[in-house]
């Protein structure tokens, strides 16, 4: 007997089997939203950032196994330089209840600086572009929303008639806010000198470990750029507060601390501007003609021989005066009354970078990679050795008796004596000693300040 097929059955399975699959797609679809999402979280919130984007990660070692958790989160920090715009990208770990640690930096330099583009502001936005792809790149996409995106220009922009610098700056913002980064406000600005020296200070603090035991002595820090030059350190003594003039001391909040810092920006006193002033030349104003710029501290090929004759060995009776003596004595007249010297900082450890590293470096008073450790009338003896040679074993630089000299001098007018050590580095714990690390944590530090109030 034929069995008579069942027409109900059939056409339940051709119902159920796509409806299964539709439901199957379905719950698949909203794991991975809910998976997306969980990934997304971190563990200090930024309230209303980023959509309300909360970051969480679980923390993994270097060799992949999971560890206890973590909060990890990244900052983007451009440092727009007067010869190049570089992008660091920081990856920061903090463990439970502890401060947190850099984990990784990715660093990437482009030329010409931003002020380059100052008559063809379009063109700045291709460069700035690029460098944000390096960040897409090294950071993960579930970061992106939460991660601070910020740009500090300095002395280029600084030394732009000011409409010009602020269009540069409207064209990076308007970049920026066509990126997937958290961007604020005050995402685009111009540094002042005090900033960049309290940056580099919190950058050095923060590497050496300086600013995670409350209490714990801190580290000064010297920086010598082409413009200007910066100290700033922790005072101590009471004295120091007091005696020190209006603008030269700054309150730093970190980790719900206040830091009272002794910091200060000397705009003019920048190695290349010191060269300047020694030459006689005016910042910013062409010489008339080549005699305007001579100086006792120049090497005999760019003095020429009549200026070689009349100035490097000036007759007193029957004695020559060194060159290294006129020297010192034409930067002592640029150093006079600009300094403020304070007692205390023969008693602070100081870090010193830029140029004071690159013409120790130079000049074997330190390992040119490794850096190391000085005392500062180490650049004295250097400075009369190469003065003293300039005809016999030309330098490599022909102003080397100039800026040995200027360092020597104006560390003795910052109050430094002969005898204190100084150490001289580019990176510690192989990251580099820029300011920009500590500018992109302190501005973390404030959101985080500003978005999530003290309960």
């Amino acid at each position: 007997m034929r069995k008579i097929p069942n027409h109900g059955n059939l056409r339940m399975t051709k119902v159920a089997y796509p409806l299964g699959l539709c439901v199957g797609l379905f719950i698949y679809v909203a794991y991975i939203k809910w998976h997306r999402a969980t990934a997304a979280q971190a563990f200090f919130t930024i309230a209303g950032a980023a959509s309300g984007a909360r970051w969480t990660q679980q923390a993994f070692s270097s060799q992949g196994s999971a560890t206890r958790s973590h909060e990890v989160f990244y900052g983007i920090m451009f440092d727009a330089g007067s010869t190049g715009t570089r992008i660091h990208v920081f990856q920061f770990a903090r463990p439970p209840g502890e401060t947190p640690t850099l984990t990784h930096e990715t660093f990437k330099a482009l030329k010409p600086g931003l002020s380059a583009y100052a008559d063809d502001v379009e063109k700045s936005a291709q460069g700035i572009q690029e460098l944000l792809n390096v960040a897409k790149q090294h950071i993960p996409y579930d970061f992106w929303k939460a991660t601070p995106l910020v740009l500090k220009a300095t002395a280029g922009l600084r030394l732009l008639p000011g409409e010009k610098a602020q269009k540069l700056l409207q064209k990076v913002k308007e970049v920026f806010k066509a990126s997937p980064f958290l961007v604020e406000d005050d995402c685009v600005s111009i540094m002042n000198g005090t900033d960049e020296g309290v940056s580099a200070w919190i950058t050095v603090n923060f590497l050496t470990g300086s600013l995670k035991t409350p209490g714990s002595s801190s580290v000064g820090m010297l920086d010598l750029g082409g413009g200007s030059t910066q100290i700033t350190f922790l005072p101590r003594v009471e004295g120091t507060l007091q005696a020190s003039p209006p603008g030269h001391l700054t309150a730093l909040q970190m980790f719900n601390r206040t830091y009272k810092l002794y910091s200060y920006s000397y705009l003019g006193l920048g190695l290349m501007s010191a060269r300047l002033a020694v030459l006689g030349g005016v910042e910013g104003k062409p010489a008339e003609n080549d005699k305007e710029l001579v100086s006792p501290c120049l090497s005999p090929q760019l003095r020429g021989e009549w200026e070689h004759a009349e100035i490097t060995y000036r007759i007193s009776g029957q004695k020559a005066v060194d060159l290294y003596d006129l020297c010192a004595s034409r930067v002592s007249e640029i150093l006079r009354n600009k300094v403020h010297r304070t007692e205390e900082v023969q008693h602070v450890d100081f870090y010193a970078f830029s140029y004071y590293y690159d013409l120790a470096a130079n000049f074997g008073l330190i390992d040119a990679e490794k850096g190391g450790s000085l005392v500062v009338g180490d650049f004295e003896t250097a400075a009369k050795y190469v003065c003293r040679t300039l005809e016999t074993q030309p330098p490599s630089s022909p102003f080397a008796c100039m800026d040995l000299t200027y360092i020597s001098l104006l560390l003795r007018e910052f109050g430094f004596p002969k005898d204190k050590v100084l150490k001289l580095a580019r990176k510690i714990d192989n990251v580099e000693t820029s300011w920009a690390l500590g500018a992109i944590f302190h501005y973390i530090d404030s959101l985080k300040r500003e978005k999530i109030p003290a309960l």
